[in-house]
């Protein structure tokens, strides 16, 4: 049995050597991303048993990201090459400060084959949690429809569903996500969100008008990621305020947020109390900020009890 399983893309993510504009950029670093791609690898990194469902295309860069995800331990079952489908890719421009922009190529994807009814009803009922994000849908075809059979298939088995907004405005309008996203809400036990896109979603930035908002779709643990200001975790019992956790250096800020989701998942799946799951999150998210890569630098758990100073590293 999984503890926990995903849908989304795969994309090959195409590194820069040096920062600054990308039309100075004269060489790139093959490596693989997106962002429940990330979270997948996040949760199999911290021992969470994780299965991955998506489309790649029957090419040399669909078989280096299969290839890449069993390695990580990754369950890829639900996952198929798709002949005449390229595998999407991305290409990134980095800052100095760590910050950077994405640009996408990923016209045709081959998860615009996939239908709602290729979902296998089995690898739902042998799962515990169900994790979500904004991105798959925004894609188009009929990743909406899929992600909507995906929901409907984890509460018929009793899987706990996690989301992320993560609501890329490069892929779709902010009416639009909102139209889409807030149908998925009434399904959702956890919510894992920027401020931005909870604003985004609910028309409000005062955080405590944001969680009542979400938990009058019956939302039962919502969190606002709120980057170098911490985060809110907030039940209906609990209030918390976490602050971030400090890195000596910010080389690349993408792939955080999914950290922080997979190490909440990690701490809801083991029953932790709320402020110890929202510290751990906090503390898996900015380790993943020191190191340049969009899941290179998500760790293994013993390296963050280790950051923690709660035991040392153990060799692997």
């Amino acid at each position: 049995m999984n503890d926990v399983i995903t849908i989304g893309d795969g994309m090959i993510t195409f590194h820069p050597a040096s920062t600054g504009p990308m039309r100075f950029v004269n060489s790139f670093e093959r490596k693989i991303g997106g962002a429940e791609l990330n979270f997948a690898i996040g949760c199999a990194r911290l021992g969470l048993k994780t299965g991955w469902i998506s489309r790649l295309g029957r090419d040399e860069f669909g078989r280096f990201i299969k290839h890449q995800m069993r390695g990580e331990g990754i369950d890829t079952s639900e996952v198929k090459l798709m002949e005449g489908y390229p595998t999407s890719l991305n290409f990134k421009e980095m800052s100095e400060n760590g910050s950077g922009r994405t640009f996408y190529y990923r016209e045709k994807s081959p998860t615009s084959t996939m239908t709602p009814d290729d979902l296998n009803e089995d690898y739902f009922k042998q799962a515990k949690l169900l994790h979500v994000t904004g991105v798959f849908p925004a894609i188009g075809g009929n990743n909406a429809a899929i992600v909507q059979r995906a929901l409907t298939l984890a509460k018929r088995y009793g899987l706990l569903i996690s989301f992320d907004p993560n609501i890329r405005l490069k892929l779709w309008s902010k009416e639009e996500a909102r139209r889409v996203l807030t149908s998925f809400l009434p399904y959702v036990d956890i919510l894992l969100t920027g401020e931005e896109e909870a604003d985004i979603l609910v028309g409000t930035s005062d955080p405590k008008e944001m969680v009542q908002a979400f938990f009058e779709y019956g939302i039962k643990t919502v969190v606002i990621k709120r980057g170098e200001d911490g985060s809110i975790a907030a039940s209906k019992e609990e209030w918390i305020e976490a602050p971030s956790v400090k890195v000596p250096h910010v080389v690349d800020t993408i792939g955080a947020g999914d950290g922080f989701d997979a190490g909440f998942i990690y701490g809801v799946l083991n029953q932790w109390p709320l402020e110890k799951t929202v510290h751990f999150a906090n503390t898996v998210g900015a380790m993943v900020v020191s190191v340049r890569g969009d899941n290179e630098g998500l760790p293994f758990y013993e390296d963050v009890l280790a950051f923690m100073g709660e035991r040392e590293v153990i060799e692997r």
